[in-house]
């Protein structure tokens, strides 16, 4: 057991705590300990309840000593994106429009973690509106790397990227639009899985998109993932999309070697115009899965360019629908690049909308019928390893459009076709940041992708790697 109960994994402390051989208080000590060190530098949270969080690890240390467990999380503190509403709390979604906002219901997705016994520490930044892939909010500042605090951490789950990189939390909720779960994991070096669209319920989550909104988890290892998506996962009477049906065994999933699966690798778009350092660890991580037995084979996509380009019109249509009032009444009370993107979908016809949506039944077909042959798909989460916070920033960087437009290429055409992609660090610059691979399965096929993560984590160590 590590000498500082934060730096052990989400399933690690949960079964440490579940056989007492450490206690809740120990371990959200550690944790606000790590907080109290880290918060100034990262800006990670957006709220740090340190008293609450204290006086429910002692109630849930005393229910424990009673024979009295909650749940497979009884006691684990963490802390989550702040667009997840939790009955009596401030949820500000990263915006000044709801800086006071008090949620009077708790969403399906966090009440089923408390459920499983988890305890809250605060709240995490984000984006606003969660409207945003770099991690830059003008109401709450940007949140920042903990590899190099110079450089972006991803959006729009900026603080549930950084807090579990920087082992605050030992694992935090995301939400997945356009890739906002996958670019954090990517550029913060931790494991974020994006659920097929209609896997978790999203009631009670601020939504983005109607169409393309996806819950997931960001956690240290797939397994962390696997634990969290089994309890979450499953039918809801308040999210008509959820699906119904029984919920797999995701953690056994974990167990299983990849030896004979067969791993697609995209002939194109996925592998163009990558930064040489981000081509260098997809060639390492192709071999480590070699070497695991599995068999790669070159797979042959239909036109990813036209998804992405479809993903982002799906995507602002359905923002600016949800924000139109607000748009109407408070636009000074957003910032100008939230702004300006919502905007921007008020311009699109609702022919070019409806088309869009249109589309999407026989894409998702094609793109069934390309990789038929394969287990799953391998490719960068991004053409990068984490730009700066400066050469980012729309207000202060004249190429920012450009860079930014640069880092959602290879996550919106999933979103678009609500595929499940699992994000898992494979690498690292000599610069030291992070890079992230994400694994694309087929619908309703987490199990295959947490399978393939968690024998590559047995393989390799950067998963387990903390930054300074």
């Amino acid at each position: 057991m590590s000498a500082e109960p934060a730096l052990m994994s989400l399933t690690s402390v949960a079964q440490a705590i579940a056989q007492k051989k450490i206690s809740s208080r120990e371990v959200t000590r550690s944790c606000l300990d790590r907080i109290a060190q880290w918060q100034p530098r990262l800006n990670a949270f957006m709220a740090v309840e340190a008293e609450a969080a204290l006086k429910a690890a002692d109630a849930a240390d005393a229910a424990l000593a009673k024979g009295a467990a909650r749940g497979a999380l009884h006691g684990v503190p963490l802390a989550h994106k702040d667009m997840y509403y939790d009955a009596g709390k401030v949820v500000t979604c990263g915006s000044k429009i709801r800086r006071d906002f008090v949620a009077t219901t708790t969403s399906t997705a966090l009440q089923r973690l408390k459920d499983a016994g988890t305890i809250r520490l605060g709240s995490l930044q984000m984006v606003e509106f969660a409207y945003g892939p770099t991690g830059h909010n003008v109401h709450y500042g940007a949140v920042r790397n903990p590899w190099n605090v110079d450089h972006i951490t991803g959006g729009s789950s900026s603080g549930s990227g950084s807090a579990v990189a920087a082992r605050l939390t030992f694992a935090a909720l995301g939400s997945d639009t356009g890739g906002s779960i996958r670019l954090p994991a990517h550029f913060c070096g931790v494991t974020g899985l994006k659920t097929t669209y209609g896997r978790i319920s999203r009631a009670g989550a601020m939504p983005l998109s109607q169409s393309l909104d996806t819950v997931g988890p960001l956690a240290r290892t797939a397994e962390d993932c696997a634990l969290l998506l089994g309890l979450m996962a499953g039918a809801d009477p308040e999210d008509p999309t959820a699906v119904t049906g029984p919920v797999p065994d995701y953690v056994a999933a974990t167990r299983g070697a990849i030896k004979g699966l067969t791993i697609g690798v995209p002939t194109a778009f996925y592998v163009d115009d990558l930064d040489a350092e981000v081509a260098r660890i997809l060639d390492d991580t192709i071999a480590t899965l070699k070497r695991e037995g599995a068999q790669i084979v070159q797979v042959e996509l239909p036109e990813q360019r036209q998804l992405t380009a479809a993903c982002q019109f799906v995507l602002a249509t359905e923002a600016a629908a949800f924000h139109k009032r607000w748009m109407i009444e408070r636009p000074g009370d957003y910032g100008p690049q939230v702004l300006m993107r919502l905007q921007n979908g008020l311009a699109i016809s609702g022919v070019s909308y409806l088309e869009a949506m249109r589309w999407r039944g026989s894409a998702l077909a094609a793109h069934n019928a390309a990789v038929a042959g394969v287990d799953a798909m391998i490719a960068p989460a991004a053409p990068v390893a984490a730009p700066t916070i400066a050469e980012s920033d729309v207000g202060n960087s004249p190429d920012a459009e450009a860079v930014i437009q640069r880092l959602t290429r290879f996550t919106r055409p999933i979103n678009y076709l609500g595929l499940p992609s699992l994000a898992i660090p494979a690498g690292f610059t000599q610069g030291g940041l992070p890079v992230g691979m994400q694994l694309v399965g087929r619908s309703f096929d987490e199990a295959m992708l947490l399978r393939i993560g968690a024998a590559f984590q047995r393989a390799t160590d950067f998963h387990n790697r903390v930054p300074n």
